[in-house]
């Protein structure tokens, strides 16, 4: 652990911007990895969370570069074209719960989730609603009420963005809460995979402008390179999962993310309590 801790600090940057890249759009939570690699590193001090959220940016520029396309057809026929418009309004009603509840509890729950165990047991509790919502659609095989999200109501959208809000508990997965959320609501894998994608655009920016003029007062001109390294590593991280996950979920379920999520839970805990890891990052 120790020798984890000695890491210089633009090291420690570009493993948790690999990290956040490699977690943030699989239904296994970027907050959760981490918070438990920053308590691994030692590196898990307030400026630690302000860099944790700032480099989500980097996962985000990676959605926008991939869907650059779809997004600038957005752009153009924002004005006039009635398919863009109601997908534009669908993203932004997605996004207002989680950005509500975000600022009304954002104190509370770093005090009191943003810690190793806590994070385990939303590991370990995500996985079993990912197994259970895995077994529904294989009793109820059905096609999907909505096959694109280009099908999907502004009540679709609600109910898609109340799902993302569970994701403001560290552990949960913003992706996993909203694809899953959206496979219950009625949506296809893909429709929900594709549309988690587009949230994660003005939920990401969202967040990282929040903690970012938050916390100003810890930053300096000196943290310019350490931010660069994690939004860089993030970002091409991020890109290769976008571009494999678009293809993984059109043949495969996500029951090994669940297997994993309690896996990793069950490991993070057994660790803590027999204290062959020290998760608290003392």
């Amino acid at each position: 652990m120790d020798v984890l801790h000695a890491l210089p600090l633009l090291v420690k940057a570009a493993i948790l911007g690999i990290v956040e890249g490699l977690t943030e759009f699989l239904p296994i939570s970027s907050t959760g990895h981490l918070i438990l690699a920053g308590s691994l590193l030692g590196w898990h001090d307030d400026k630690a969370k302000v860099f944790d959220v700032a480099i989500q940016t980097g996962a985000m520029v990676a959605v926008i570069w991939y869907f650059r396309r779809r997004i600038g057809q957005v752009i153009a026929g924002i004005g006039s074209d009635r398919k863009q418009q109601r997908f534009a309004l669908n993203v932004l009603i997605a996004f207002l719960p989680a950005a509500v509840l975000g600022v009304l509890f954002a104190g509370y729950i770093k005090r009191v989730l943003f810690e190793p165990v806590p994070v385990a047991l939303a590991f370990i509790g995500g996985g079993l609603v990912i197994l259970w919502v895995e077994a529904r659609q294989r009793r109820n095989p059905a096609p999907a009420r909505v096959q694109s999200v280009d099908d999907m109501t502004a009540l679709d959208a609600l109910k898609l963005g109340a799902a993302q809000a569970f994701s403001l508990i560290p552990g949960t997965s913003r992706s996993g809460a909203t694809i899953i959320g959206g496979m219950l609501f009625g949506l296809s894998r893909r429709a929900a995979t594709e549309f988690s994608f587009f949230l994660a655009i003005p939920t990401l920016i969202g967040a990282g402008v929040y903690q970012t003029v938050k916390y100003r007062h810890l930053l300096s001109v000196d943290d310019i390179g350490l931010f660069a390294v994690g939004l860089v590593t993030a970002f091409f991280s991020a890109l290769a999962v976008v571009h494999w996950l678009i293809g993984y979920v059109a043949r495969h379920t996500f029951v090994p993310f669940a297997w994993y999520r309690i896996a990793f839970g069950l490991v993070v805990l057994v660790t803590a309590y027999t204290g062959t890891a020290d998760w608290s990052g003392g």
